[in-house]
């Protein structure tokens, strides 16, 4: 099994939020106005969200943070909500683990304050996905979570997606490789219908996960080339050297060293063009074994 955790790299934030907000300070100032703390929130998530996905999560927290704030000054619980919970994911990813879960509890009891059976489902498999991933509970148990709340989910896209991935984890974890896939499967439809090509990137990384795990390597390095093509696209360099690795892995499972090691020094040089020399360090160990 090989793993996609993404690192903290970024460029400066400020200037993400400062081009972000001004880029609609052309909207009309009449009954827009009452909105505009709103529209800068929606667009503000939107653009962490993405940045979350290419794992540039300093630059994810400072746009969500910023977000978070605009909800609270439209006082749009809603929003609020939402932001929450993107902000727990990052947080999350950045290692900051207790008060992630402490965001995500707080979206779920604000989402159940609020009446809003979508979000209260959504932040329950957010929740969920927190507790598989570190362990705190078991992947029946975020299955039976997933199964209870999905159906609520309608409405937000990305929410359908999330439960669908996580549902694949939750499948992966308990050796269901098959389901798992289909499950993964759905969720990169809805990701690529609504061109959030960074998380079908790495729903395509998961396929290949749960394939190599069953055995299917050529079926796992057919999905990890989806991946790196939709990297490619996105110029996602974290991705691509992440699924290079995964890549090499595969081969190495296969009994191909040298396209293992090609695969390897591929995601060598991406990391070093990165800047990023713990991953470098981290490959190499892979290379020797």
């Amino acid at each position: 099994m090989f793993l996609k955790i993404n690192p903290i790299f970024a460029v400066t934030g400020f200037v993400l939020v400062t081009l972000i907000i001004f880029s609609c300070s052309s909207q009309p100032k009449n009954q827009g106005d009452i909105n505009q703390y709103r529209v800068q929130s929606e667009m503000l998530l939107e653009s962490g969200n993405r940045e979350t996905g290419k794992g540039n999560y300093d630059n994810a927290l400072i746009l969500i943070n910023e977000s978070k704030r605009l909800a609270t000054l439209a006082d749009d619980p809603s929003l609020i909500i939402r932001t929450g919970l993107s902000r727990a994911n990052v947080i999350y990813s950045l290692g900051k683990t207790d008060e992630a879960f402490a965001e995500w509890r707080q979206a779920v009891a604000e989402a159940e304050k609020f009446g809003d059976v979508e979000l209260v489902s959504a932040a329950k498999i957010y929740l969920a996905r927190g507790e598989l991933i570190s362990k705190r509970n078991s992947a029946q148990s975020v299955l039976d979570i997933v199964s209870g709340e999905q159906a609520n989910i309608r409405a937000n896209q990305l929410y359908i997606a999330v439960s669908w991935q996580v549902r694949g984890l939750a499948l992966r974890s308990l050796g269901k490789f098959k389901d798992a896939e289909d499950a993964f499967t759905q969720s990169a439809a809805i990701h690529e219908k609504n061109l959030f090509f960074e998380n079908a990137s790495y729903d395509w990384y998961s396929i290949a996960s749960s394939r190599s795990l069953s055995g299917d390597f050529n079926g796992a390095v057919q999905a990890l080339e989806k991946s790196i093509e939709i990297d490619r696209r996105i110029e996602n360099s974290w991705g691509l050297a992440a699924s290079w690795r995964a890549m090499g892995d595969v081969y190495r499972k296969m009994g191909n060293e040298q396209k293992a090691l090609e695969a390897y020094n591929r995601s060598i040089s991406i990391y070093k063009a990165m800047g990023n020399s713990y991953e470098v360090s981290q490959t190499e160990l892979r290379i020797k074994g």
